[in-house]
């Protein structure tokens, strides 16, 4: 459906982005993920045809974009903060890019009717726009981007303005409807949650570039590299030689998977891969500090001081149940299942 080739854009001396390839196959979702600054926006505005590429090509379809105007790219796209027209109702909202292809007004009343009721705001056509809450008008702006049936549906930063109770909410309810129509959706984010649950693939980008791209999954219990592991919230990251099935680091030598590859010089220590034990079973700790979670899992993360200066600070996860005090002595165990080793 969607291929970048080798897209660079440059902003005087800055490369806002560099040599960037990417596919988005048809009926995916893909989300991309990254700080400010790393090109996610950018991406997508040159998807759009808002922001011409010094370098690369954009295909849709097959199709080279270069020269072809936004409106003749048959793409939907969709802002944060959504850019309805107060002056229309939510009818005439949704209805304006059917308007715009002059669709008879029968068949463009019928399909104003049924996105309303897939979005969740049946019989909403004559409400004012300016009644709406937050969550509604996101649901009014996804109704609109959809009337003209886009090849290719972006969001950019689809849920951000809205609180994290109805983002939760929203973002299970998009993934279930994108599913319906078979939408293709290119989107950025930089929640991680948010993309996590909504993509079919997940991008993450770094000063321009692609730093690890894949299944969701895949992403989240195998980075790429520090810097993904970090940007993902992990922060038990140190430097490790790896050989065979040991990594030597500073809190000792840990075990990981057989087909770990060999030289790799950090690794990652997810915390749900710290079993706490007692202080002469593992690495030998005090409990420096606990954080509460909350959720269903009642999670709470542990702030381990290794004894004698072996090593950085550890964070471990446990339940509330077996959350240790501040000033405990424990010992900390390691899983190879949690031990990543990262690309240099």
């Amino acid at each position: 459906m969607l291929r970048l080739d080798g897209v660079t854009v440059r902003f005087g001396a800055r490369v806002a982005l560099d040599a960037v390839s990417l596919d988005v196959e048809e009926h995916h979702t893909v989300c991309v993920l990254g700080p400010s600054g790393s090109g996610k926006s950018t991406l997508l505005r040159v998807v759009a045809g808002l922001q011409p590429a010094d370098a690369g090509r954009v295909l849709l379809s097959g199709n080279d974009q270069s020269g072809v105007p936004p409106h003749k790219r048959g793409v939907g796209l969709m802002f944060q903060d959504h850019q309805l027209f107060p002056q229309r109702d939510v009818g005439g909202n949704v209805a304006f890019g059917l308007r715009m292809r002059r669709t008879d007004k029968k068949d463009a009343e019928g399909r104003v009717a049924e996105l309303l009721s897939l979005v969740g705001l049946p019989g909403a056509q004559r409400r004012a726009v300016g009644a709406l809450s937050g969550g509604e008008q996101q649901r009014v702006a996804l109704a609109r981007a959809l009337a003209p049936q886009p090849r290719l549906l972006m969001l950019d930063e689809p849920l951000g303005q809205l609180d994290r109770s109805l983002r939760e909410r929203l973002v299970v309810e998009l993934r279930g409807l994108f599913h319906r129509l078979g939408t293709t959706v290119l989107a950025v984010t930089h929640d991680q949650g948010e993309a996590f649950a909504l993509a079919d693939r997940v991008v993450v980008m770094n000063e321009g570039r692609v730093a690890q791209s894949g299944p969701p999954l895949e992403v989240w219990q195998r980075p790429a590299s520090e810097f993904v592991a970090r940007f993902l919230g992990f922060d038990n990251v140190v430097p490790a030689t790896v050989h065979g099935e040991l990594a030597d680091t500073p809190w000792g030598k840990l075990p990981v998977a057989p087909d770990a590859p060999e030289g790799a010089d950090r690794v990652l220590v997810r915390p749900t891969g710290v079993r706490l034990t007692a202080p002469e079973e593992g690495l030998r700790c005090t409990v420096e500090a606990r954080s509460f979670r909350g959720g269903n899992g009642s999670s709470v993360t542990v702030l381990l001081r290794p004894a004698d200066g072996n090593g950085p600070r550890l964070e471990a996860a446990c339940t509330l149940r077996e959350a240790p005090e501040e000033g405990a002595e424990v010992g900390a165990v390691f899983d190879a299942r949690d031990v990543v080793p990262l690309a240099a």
